[in-house]
């Protein structure tokens, strides 16, 4: 690339004038050079553009991108980690749901298992008892049934109601247990008013107001149970004329308090009480 060769003439002119006004002529003449000077400095090419307008950039714009920048990946690395931080908490979640579901599931079937195991106990002692187990008669079919025909099921137990209508049908209350024995069973003993109650409403008024239904309760020196225990709750007739050993549950008398004392020797219809094969929950 041939150069280009810019000539400057410089004039100097008198003007004939004295020499206090000479200096005055040069500055003028050296201002035009300078501005001449400029003017081609301007249009020199070989200043390439490029280089001109970078020179406009000043550091204050430089820093203000770089600042932009780092907010952008600022922004973008928050928003990243926020959404894998909410993607970790979901998944979490979940997993705690799915373990305390399996939890209650676990739980629900420990305690089937354990009531499985507590009637299989239950039911293993009860055919302890017997010398000669009554399968075809308690479990027809192999399905075995709580309680024998004719016998009513109440909390686990198993309870027989004579219903003899003559008082050859009717026993003494030694008699009555014994009965109730030779069915691997014994006279009721009642613990509680829910027991009570019960038995209060499968009796019935029979014969006549002194006639009842025999229960295990009777008196030697205190008043026992068949089965060895004290006594502890307590449904007494209240009135006179119960005087006896032996304890009749009546009718025609509140279901709270019928028992009534009666001859051991006097005949009445009775009650046996056994433990079902099959507990019930």
């Amino acid at each position: 690339m041939e150069e280009e060769l810019n000539y400057v003439t410089v004039t100097f002119k008198t003007k004939g004038n004295s020499a206090h006004e000479k200096p005055n002529d040069m500055e003028a003449i050296y201002d035009e050079v300078k501005i001449l000077e400029k003017n081609v400095l301007d249009a020199d090419p070989a200043i390439p553009e490029k280089e001109k307008k970078a020179q406009r950039y000043t550091l204050l714009h430089l820093v203000a991108a770089a600042l932009g920048i780092l907010c952008f990946i600022f922004i973008a690395v928050s928003i990243h980690f926020m959404s894998e931080q909410h993607r970790e908490g979901n998944s979490l979640m979940a997993q705690n749901l799915q373990l305390r579901t399996e939890m209650t599931d676990l739980e629900r079937r420990g305690e089937e298992l354990t009531r499985e195991r507590d009637q299989l106990n239950w039911t293993l002692g009860v055919i302890m008892e017997y010398q000669d187990f009554p399968v075809n008669t308690l479990c027809p079919q192999k399905v075995c049934k709580p309680c024998l025909d004719g016998w009513v099921l109440f909390q686990s137990n198993c309870y027989l109601f004579t219903s003899g209508t003559r008082s050859s049908n009717w026993e003494t209350w030694r008699d009555s247990r014994s009965d109730c024995q030779h069915m691997r069973a014994d006279l009721v003993v009642i613990e509680s008013l829910e027991e009570q109650e019960f038995i209060y409403n499968h009796t019935q008024y029979y014969d006549d107001d002194n006639h009842g239904y025999w229960i295990g309760l009777n008196k030697t020196e205190t008043w026992t149970w068949v089965d060895g225990r004290n006594l502890t709750v307590r449904f007494w007739k209240q009135q006179d004329g119960c005087r006896g050993n032996c304890v009749l549950s009546q009718q025609k008398a509140d279901p709270p308090a019928n028992w009534c004392g009666r001859s051991c020797w006097m005949k009445n219809r009775w009650i046996c009480e056994t433990r079902a094969l099959i507990k019930q929950d």
